[in-house]
């Protein structure tokens, strides 16, 4: 019986004994197992923060096994989500710090947006140059570069129109949403008063949005790894099961192309998969805050220092359906 087991030591098992004080009580139902990794977060973050050499020295096999186990562990979790309730907590009481973070978390999606938004252009610029060199120079591969030039395959450039593709959804989410030019389907919000869309937009980002991109987060942290080093990790393994995977941990960067000539950087895009997720997260974390704010000062404050791109004056009617 778990009961049964002496406990030692409150954050980790004191040496020679099983079990901590805190790990027996996280077993003993739900509530406790919420409350003892609430308790826990403080403990982790100051462990991580004093001992980088534990996770960051990835020049030992066992420290890159700790990053890739707390990429998507329950501590990293209780540890964003108690900094999060901080936060906000702070923000409710002074609702200056709130609008802060509203514009800073906007100014970094619009930021990344604005920038890997040329990935479109440099995509057709880059189809053009295809078609050029496949249908009237008739060259099997395209060379660019000076000294040691960048020459693959006109197939490995083909395929490599996805990448920008993938660069734009993945990275321009949170812009796209700043600018409010996500397709709705409305059947109901456009009509409801000030304070109820706000009420849906603080329910939407809480219980959509953050936990659509945390479970996206935790499938895709594991399959971004398993294409980069072997043993393969799993969510499932426990750290101390990776830690023994450590002792043959190598990387072996996944580059397999669909073609024999094709595009051969496909872990790139298990890599922007976690960035989309993180993209989506912080966008959430704005979207409730910005919500908040109107919600408690009313509708002369929607809009407040919303940094919204304009297509001109007299284009107004187009704004947010581009």
């Amino acid at each position: 019986m778990a009961d049964d087991v002496v406990c030692s030591g409150f954050f980790r098992a004191a040496e020679g004994a099983k079990l901590s004080c805190l790990d027996k009580f996280q077993d003993s139902g739900t509530l406790q197992y919420i409350l003892g990794n609430f308790v826990e977060a403080p403990y982790n973050l100051f462990a991580a923060l004093f001992q980088p050499a534990l996770w960051l020295n990835w020049t030992d096999p066992q420290a890159m096994m700790r990053f890739i186990y707390y990429g998507a562990s329950t501590e990293l979790f209780f540890v964003l989500v108690l900094g999060l309730l901080i936060i906000t907590a702070i923000g409710m009481r002074r609702r200056e710090v709130m609008w802060s973070m509203v514009r800073g978390l906007e100014w970094l999606g619009n930021s990344v947006g604005r920038l890997f938004a040329w990935a479109g252009l440099i995509m057709v610029v880059q189809q053009i140059i295809i078609v050029f060199m496949q249908r009237i120079f008739t060259r099997p591969d395209i060379s660019i570069g000076f000294g040691i030039p960048l020459q693959f395959d006109i197939s490995w450039f083909a395929e490599e129109l996805k990448l920008f593709n993938a660069l734009v959804v993945c990275l321009c989410v949170s812009y796209t949403f700043v600018q409010g030019g996500h397709v709705r389907v409305d059947l109901f919000y456009a009509g409801a008063k000030f304070r109820t869309k706000k009420i849906v937009d603080m329910f939407g980002a809480l219980f959509f949005m953050i936990p659509f991109a945390v479970v996206t987060w935790l499938y895709g942290w594991f399959f971004l790894w398993r294409h980069l080093v072997t043993p393969n990790p799993s969510a499932s393994d426990s750290l101390e099961l990776l830690l023994r995977k450590a002792r043959v941990l190598k990387w072996n960067v996944e580059t397999i192309g669909f073609s024999p000539n094709g595009f051969n950087g496909y872990f790139i895009f298990k890599i922007l998969l976690c960035l989309f997720c993180a993209m989506v997260i912080l966008q959430a974390i704005a979207v409730f805050y910005r919500s908040w704010c109107e919600f408690k000062e009313g509708p002369a404050s929607e809009g407040k220092y919303l940094d919204k791109d304009t297509l001109g004056e007299g284009e107004e009617a187009y704004e947010g359906t581009h």
